[in-house]
């Protein structure tokens, strides 16, 4: 059986490295970094979501509140 050369083990050490760091970015199916950060896009996008929809009854409430002030001032 021959010796690996230098390059050889440098190439099977830089991939043993990248191999380790894909499995830390894509974890195992239940976590990794990419998993996380879908979870806090969603959040967001539900919070986002909360949000319009709070400035949308809030928009009618001063709408109704500006009609019946204008109705009040006409009498």
């Amino acid at each position: 059986m021959r010796m690996m050369n230098e390059f050889e083990a440098q190439v099977l050490s830089d991939l043993s490295v990248l191999k380790s760091q894909m499995h830390a970015l894509t974890g195992d199916g239940n976590g990794g970094r990419i998993a996380d950060l879908e979870r806090r896009m969603e959040v967001h996008e539900q919070n986002w979501d909360r949000a319009k929809g709070f400035l949308a009854a809030f928009s009618v409430v001063l709408t109704v509140v500006e009609v019946a002030v204008q109705a009040w001032h006409r009498h």
